[in-house]
């Protein structure tokens, strides 16, 4: 149950973050899901590889300025822009 709690949590997000998911606060799991939106919508998903997410102009910053990065990366780079 404690761990439900912790995911549905409102979190601070950085500016950054917020010019691709939308203003915050907002829970670890709406961040997920609004990005994924936003990949999808903007076809950043890497055509030879779908776990790889091709980052955008908005996305660099949030990637730590990584062109790319795996599926994983992106959940632990999110991590620092929530607070």
């Amino acid at each position: 149950m404690a761990i439900n709690a912790a995911l549905s949590k409102p979190l601070t997000l950085s500016p950054e973050l917020e010019a691709v998911v939308g203003k915050g606060p907002m829970p670890r799991t709406e961040v997920v899901k609004q990005l994924w939106v936003y990949i999808k919508k903007n076809d950043l998903q890497n055509p030879k590889n779908k776990r790889n997410i091709l980052a955008d102009d908005k996305l660099k910053p949030v990637f730590g300025g990584k062109a790319e990065v795996t599926m994983f990366e992106m959940t632990k780079l999110v991590s620092a822009h929530l607070s």
